[in-house]
């Protein structure tokens, strides 16, 4: 097998538009754990967002953003989104995804089936050409302030977007190794993810488990995750079976920084049925309400953007509701839509909700919030870096920044094909100059997001960054990183007892008191012992202990979470569930065999920081709404100003950055623009 510069674990929108724009320089490996088009992309109803129309700009988009963001955004990060975002729009309409345009309307609004018998319309219009862009249909969902919103097949955005780019990804991996002057690609299915692989403080590959149980180690001159969100932590859930964390547990293991944990989104409307079916937001924009079990609305008395509020104002307002009403869920009132309207603009979701036995263009459906998409995860800058060299990071597992405390509806794919394709452009030039990737000082994060390193804040007014938020490691050595051999695919060798460099991290819960607490220092990052393994993620304090020995199931686990750190959290419920976390056994990752094992070894670590960054947020704010929180609802923002610091360590009260200006550059040099690659 061919060397491997870039090892891709995940097959969503951000791992397939990485895979695909490094394959033309470079050779890249593209893992993913069950088959290629599984994934959350795949089941994305709502669309993608972009400042298409000739009346819109990326600055409204931004701003747009940033108002959802509840003041947490990354001001630079929301820029390059909503500036990039068209761009990114046209390339996956070269890739063959075929957008629903407005002259595929007929006079009535329905979708027609045959909009261009004669076949004279260009099927792949440029969407940065104004003549082409008042071609699509533009929807419009939650806090936007116009539609902006493209959507393929009605409903069905996720399944086109997949489909169009693992067909380019198949066409590609048909080629012959070797048949072309430039990269490559190797596809490899049913694959998971163990844990990151490190040489001397960078990540030079994972380690990996086949579907016929052998372990693989796989070397690459970087790593690049895009492995998603972890829905399964909650027992309703409108994520696939597949969103478990994977990534970014493991680069939490392996001492990358993680954050915003506590900001998990619930999306107001999923089928209250078995299965959690979501009904997209666009559903609302066309004109549904949401009433209560007395068929009264209730939005108009909370928001003045009624139904199209933020995600975190429905989803918080349904549940206050629910809870009056003994938890029986509200409904959704579509029938004004009309039964044809919502069988020809909403084919899927028309499908489900009949199937489940509803007939909604006759009378309302029941709904209930769920979980739905995690703000935060691995600490990136603008290109996709890590604060660990050599690991890059992209889609619903990292943490750019775009989203803030609550993601804007159908920004999600936009992100992933933006930053997608931002990460490969890093490995591609860290690759040819020999440089080691590491986040670029000139996109660091503003000082209210910044993690606190706790062996650096001696004698600050600052509290140390929760479990989880591991401070960077230490800077790669001067010159380029010694060339690995690639992917190397032999047998993990297996021994007599775990490896010691895979006990994991210390995940007590966080205590509280006057102090720092030890297990805010982040994992032990010295280096790995000589073992049988070429190369194993660094030794961290031991995930078993004494009290570490109650048995759980994932049910367990996924209840504990829905019930004591969901859409409304108290700081008692959050004590609670990290007491009954802290008593759970840990999984040795040696004794794992199976991909379901694997995936509750990470449920587990990602319920205990979740847990430990909600506790640490006193405040509420966005999708983190704590109902001990002493302010009324109105004062309740980005900053906790009741005591001289916010417990997350991001900022005082006299020292605010406002998220929707740039945060202040250490560097003279301009903030990365985007580069074709």
């Amino acid at each position: 097998m061919p060397p491997t510069d870039l090892l891709v674990i995940g097959s969503g929108i951000a791992g397939l538009t990485a895979a695909l724009h490094a394959a033309r320089s470079v050779d890249v490996l593209l893992v993913t754990k069950t088959a290629l088009v599984e994934g959350s992309t795949r089941y994305a109803q709502g669309g993608i967002a972009g400042a298409i129309d000739p009346s819109d700009t990326p600055a409204e988009h931004a701003q747009d953003t940033l108002s959802a963001g509840a003041g947490l955004c990354d001001a630079e990060a929301v820029r390059v989104l909503c500036e990039e975002g068209p761009a990114a729009i046209a390339d996956l309409i070269d890739r063959g995804v075929v957008f629903d345009r407005a002259h595929d309307l007929d006079p009535a609004g329905e979708l027609d089936p045959d909009p261009d018998p004669a076949g004279e319309l260009d099927p792949y219009p440029d969407p940065e050409s104004a003549a082409a862009r008042s071609l699509y249909a533009l929807g419009l969902e939650g806090a936007h302030s116009r539609p902006r919103i493209l959507h393929a097949g009605g409903d069905a955005t996720g399944r086109a977007i997949e489909d169009a780019l693992a067909g380019a990804v198949r066409a590609l991996t048909a080629v012959p190794s070797g048949s072309t002057a430039r990269g490559s690609l190797t596809l490899r299915e049913d694959t998971a993810l163990v844990d990151l692989l490190l040489e001397g403080g960078r990540v030079s590959g994972a380690e990996l488990l086949a579907a016929d149980g052998t372990r693989l180690a796989v070397r690459a001159r970087a790593t690049l995750l895009a492995t998603g969100g972890a829905g399964q932590l909650f027992s309703h859930t409108t994520n696939p079976a597949v969103s478990t964390g994977d990534g970014i547990a493991a680069a939490w293991r392996a001492g990358a920084a993680v954050e915003d944990l506590e900001f998990y989104q619930f999306h107001p409307t999923a089928l209250a049925a078995p299965g959690s079916f979501l009904i997209s937001e666009a559903v609302r924009g066309e004109g549904a309400v949401l009433r209560d079990e007395h068929g009264r609305r209730f939005l108009p008395a909370i928001d003045p953007r009624v139904e199209l509020a933020p995600r975190d104002v429905v989803a918080r307002a349904i549940a206050q509701v629910m809870a009056a009403q003994d938890g029986r869920p509200v409904v959704l009132d579509a029938t004004g839509i009309g039964a044809q309207r919502l069988r020809e603009r909403f084919p899927t979701i028309d499908a489900a909700v009949r199937g489940a036995g509803f007939d909604w263009g006759r009378e309302p459906v029941p709904v209930t919030p769920a979980a739905h998409y995690w703000m935060g995860g691995i600490r990136t800058d603008l290109d996709g870096r890590t604060t660990l060299p050599g690991l890059l990071a992209a889609g619903e597992c990292a943490r750019t920044g775009v989203h803030g405390a609550n993601r804007l509806a159908s920004n999600s794919l936009l992100e992933g094909a933006v930053f997608g394709a931002r990460a490969a452009c890093a490995a591609l030039r860290d690759a040819s100059s020999g440089a080691v990737c590491a986040a670029s000082p000139h996109t660091a994060l503003p000082a209210h997001h910044a993690p606190v390193d706790a062996a650096t804040s001696a004698g600050s007014d600052r509290s140390p960054a929760p479990a989880g938020s591991a401070p960077s490691p230490a800077p790669a050595g001067a010159g380029p990183s010694p060339a690995l051999a690639g992917p190397d695919l032999s047998p993990v060798p297996t021994g007599s007892g775990p490896s010691p460099a895979l006990a994991g991290p210390d995940l007590s819960p966080v205590p509280t008191g006057s102090g720092p607490s030890p297990a805010l220092a982040g994992p032990d990052l010295s280096p790995a012992p000589a073992g049988p393994r070429a190369a194993t993620p660094h030794p961290m304090r031991a995930a078993s202990g004494p009290g570490r020995s109650e048995r759980w199931t994932r049910a367990d686990l996924q209840e504990l979470l829905w019930s004591h750190a969901g859409l409304l959290r108290t700081g008692e419920q959050l004590d609670a569930a990290a007491a009954q976390l802290s008593s759970w056994q840990d999984q040795d990752p040696d004794s794992c065999t199976t991909v379901a094992e694997l995936e509750d070894r990470n449920l587990l670590h990602l319920a205990r920081l979740l847990i430990g960054h909600a506790l640490a947020r006193p405040g509420s704010v966005g999708a983190h709404h704590r109902l001990d929180d002493p302010r009324p609802l109105a004062a309740q923002g980005p900053v906790d100003t009741q005591g001289p610091a916010d417990a997350r360590g991001r900022t005082d009260a006299h020292e605010l950055v406002d998220a929707r200006t740039p945060a202040p550059s250490t560097d003279s040099e301009p903030a990365q623009e985007a580069l074709a690659c």
